[in-house]
């Protein structure tokens, strides 16, 4: 952990560096010295946010931790924009120069050029965040109707709703959890999942804003279920687990439960058992191993890394989250590389899979080319 902190901390200093001096490349035509010094006082509360509230945010008060995460948040988000935009001037530069593309109007004023390329990245990025903030703060309902091939004594359907890579913390706060429950019982489900993320990191924003409370509104009849993600690992997965147990919520770790002889929840631990803890998580093979396959079996992994594994002990469902689908616009290219699905419903062979976008945020408040999400699946039963 310490290896990996100190590595992203390192990029983020030397990405924030050059991202400081192409920003002053291209004010430096401005000769007002009150711009400038804006921009070196707006820099660095920008880059500086997010090392403030990692390092020094249990003896912040809780309202000015919530504000450094939020700005921080922003500013990785902007990150990614200006990074892209630098490398499309710098193609685009060296293209021109190459082939002596440039009208001599351009050559003879470029400090201006550089100039109106800055205003033009500032604009664009403020804008994409601003529509990326309203987007992040609601929540779409996706709906889905999946058949199963088995028999159920007493049950034809059952309504599930899940809602994966919550975050609480900092950043999800108050509003945003309160209006993730309003939107679950607003579908009155049979049961409610939440397959890990459930918290981001640290817990203490979470304690102190009293932010468990709202999950004590649901009532589903057959129960509120929960998984590990890789977050309640990084900030504490025991001080986490006990929090969400507190709050009326079973977190199923490596376990399988039998619902009045009608089917089966089971969860998995977070593969981050591995990194984090001297620990292994069982095989699926082995969690499932005593289940009777004729009632539907139900599984939460929040991570979607191994979906032939389902296929192979024939689960029935299996719900994840953890991608976020990239979150922000490219990055969803990414995760399409990485895992066989990044975002949505498909079914392979006997088994159904449907990997959520998320109901939250991690980072950045922001989400461009995606939705967050509450799942509703209804499942039928012949």
């Amino acid at each position: 952990m310490v290896i990996f902190l100190s590595i992203f901390f390192i990029l983020f200093g030397l990405i924030s560096y050059y991202l400081f001096i192409r920003g002053w490349q291209g004010i430096a035509v401005l000769e007002i010295p009150a711009i400038k010094i804006s921009y070196i006082v707006l820099f660095i509360i920008f880059s500086f946010s997010y090392v403030i509230v990692r390092f020094f945010g249990k003896i912040l008060p809780t309202s000015v931790g919530d504000t450094l995460a939020l700005i921080g948040g922003f500013w990785f988000a902007a990150m990614l924009y200006f990074i892209l935009f630098a490398v499309f001037f710098d193609l685009l530069r060296f293209i021109g120069n190459t082939f002596s593309l440039f009208p001599p109007v351009l050559i003879n004023h470029f400090a201006m050029v550089k100039l109106l390329s800055f205003l033009l990245a500032v604009v664009v990025t403020t804008s994409l965040l601003t529509y990326g903030y309203f987007n992040a703060m609601n929540p779409k309902i996706t709906k889905l109707e999946i058949n199963i091939n088995k028999q159920v004594d007493g049950m034809k359907q059952l309504h599930l709703v899940f809602a994966s890579d919550i975050h609480l913390g900092h950043v999800i706060g108050r509003k945003s959890i309160e209006d993730i429950i309003t939107k679950i019982n607003s579908l009155n489900p049979d049961i409610v999942l939440f397959p890990g993320d459930v918290v981001d990191e640290e817990l203490y924003p979470v304690v102190n804003k009293k932010l468990g409370d709202a999950f004590t509104k649901l009532n589903p009849r057959f129960g509120v279920y929960a998984v590990t993600g890789n977050h309640e690992y990084i900030g504490g997965v025991e001080n986490a687990v006990e929090y969400l147990s507190q709050h009326g919520i079973i977190v199923l770790r490596d376990e399988v439960i039998n619902i009045n002889d009608q089917f089966y929840i089971a969860g998995r631990e977070d593969i981050s058992i591995n990194s984090f803890t001297s620990g292994k998580r069982k095989s699926l093979k082995e969690l499932v191993n005593d289940v009777d396959k004729d009632l539907p079996v139900i599984l939460m992994d929040h991570q979607p890394i191994n979906l032939s594994e389902a296929v192979e002990n024939e689960i029935d469902l299996q719900v994840s989250g953890h991608t976020h689908h990239g979150q922000m616009w490219p990055l969803n290219f990414i995760t399409q590389k990485v895992f066989k699905l990044s975002w949505g419903y498909r079914q392979i062979e006997n088994s159904h899979f449907y990997v959520s976008s998320g109901a939250g945020t991690w980072g950045p408040r922001v989400r461009v080319g995606n939705h967050p999400e509450i799942v509703s699946i209804i499942l039928h039963f012949n």
